[in-house]
């Protein structure tokens, strides 16, 4: 049964507010928490519906109703197929029936006035959602999570000069153009997006996802299960934890752990699912890889124990991902109060986050010779990290907040 948690109603008159993804509550997937957590912060300035499909991520299965209301928000749930989204033929099917169910009901449900703000996931779906409001007279903001073709081009499923490049950009000219407003999660997004959409005068705005502060939060090592678990106290522990899919570069990664696999100091936790696990699966097999660890995704509550579960957190993405993704697990590394190693393009969100706060170290993706050099290099100042990860843990708090972001938001729809 849905919980429903009574909170104090915006006005009659205050502007409805339409957040539009593919996945919503009582999904846990990194969009689905932040389209949430975004649509109930809303809630006191704007009458704010969620339309969304059924659960295929982390509650995949669960049939949730087909309209509901939970925390203030009316939620409308479409049909569409929730076939097996790691295989790129069913993902496609999945993308094609929700983005015709959404259209559908954008057209019958979208009011003259209405604001509607719609993420990039799947990349059909923004395009759809544009021709039914402009059809019903609405305005959209375009929020962009992840920036195509550039995602496409950097995981080697589409070739940078080719049609299939040209027709996208095309489209997204398009999109851009009538956009009320962009909003990005990254300087660098910014920086991409304003030279797509160069002359169009479309407004951009910086917001950068958040990190969950109240809930997770610093523990003593001594305290953690998952350490005691695997019996790795006395190692030097690196985590990745979050999805593990064609954007990360787990090969690098596990290049390096094949060439510390008899080197007693370090341990490596990978936890999460996604195209490239079965990549580290098969390494551990063929190579008897002990100082690797590999686990299935855990539940969102448990977040404060398996994020502590290390020393360092680890965020890896394969090369040419400027301006195209921040991953959002950065900000709860943050808040658990550990440096970061990140493989990211130089001058990324990513690395610009990292550099300017002093708050761990960022390398050139695809090279292992550097990654093995500065885990080393690590493990003889391991003293430091403790100082380092109290930086971290202060500019969570400081600049990457729910509240913060709330605002940001409100401001840049209003």
């Amino acid at each position: 049964m849905t919980e429903v948690l009574e909170t104090v109603e915006p006005p009659q008159a205050a502007p409805r507010l339409w957040i539009v993804s593919e996945v919503y509550y009582p999904e846990e997937t990194s969009t689905g928490y932040y389209l949430t957590a975004l649509a109930e912060g809303l809630a006191d300035s704007f009458q704010v519906m969620a339309l969304c499909g059924q659960p295929n991520y982390s509650v995949r299965g669960t049939r949730a109703p087909k309209r509901e209301r939970h925390n203030s928000v009316e939620i409308y749930r479409v049909a569409g197929t929730t076939l097996n989204k790691n295989v790129i033929l069913l993902k496609l099917i999945n993308m094609v029936t929700l983005s015709l169910s959404m259209f559908i009901h954008g057209l019958r449900d979208f009011r003259r006035g209405d604001k509607i703000l719609v993420v990039t996931t799947p990349p059909t779906m923004p395009f759809i959602i544009a021709v039914a409001s402009l059809v019903r007279g609405c305005s959209y903001t375009l929020l962009i999570h992840d920036c195509y073709p550039e995602v496409l081009v950097a995981v080697g499923k589409l070739k940078s000069n080719s049609i299939a490049v040209r027709v996208i950009d095309f489209f997204n000219h398009w999109l851009y153009k009538h956009a009320q407003e962009i909003i990005v999660v990254g300087r660098d997004m910014a920086d991409l997006v304003e030279k797509k959409s160069r002359g169009l005068d479309i407004p951009i705005a910086y917001i950068p996802n958040w990190a969950e502060v109240d809930e997770v939060k610093p523990i003593a090592r001594a305290d953690n299960s998952l350490i005691r678990k695997l019996g790795i106290n006395d190692k030097l522990i690196v985590l990745h934890a979050g999805n593990i899919g064609y954007p990360t570069d787990v090969e690098t990664v596990i290049e390096v752990v094949k060439r510390l696999a008899n080197d007693g100091r370090f341990h490596f936790i990978f936890i999460g699912a996604g195209v490239k696990h079965k990549l580290l699966q098969d390494a551990i097999d063929k190579f008897h890889l002990e100082n690797l660890t590999l686990l299935e995704p855990r539940p969102r509550n448990e977040q404060v124990d398996f994020l502590n579960a290390c020393d360092i957190g680890l965020v890896s993405l394969v090369p040419n991902m400027y301006g195209a993704a921040m991953p959002s697990k950065t900000y709860n590394i943050m808040a658990a109060g550990k440096p970061i190693v990140a493989l990211t393009d130089s001058d990324s969100e990513l690395a610009r986050v990292i550099e300017e706060n002093q708050i761990g170290w960022h390398l050139e993706p695809g090279n292992a010779d550097a990654l093995e050099a500065c885990l080393n290099d690590i493990y003889d100042h391991r003293e430091e990290l403790v100082k380092m990860g109290g930086l971290a843990r202060a500019e969570a708090e400081r600049n990457y907040t729910l509240s913060l972001a709330i605002n940001r938001y409100e401001e840049a729809l209003t």
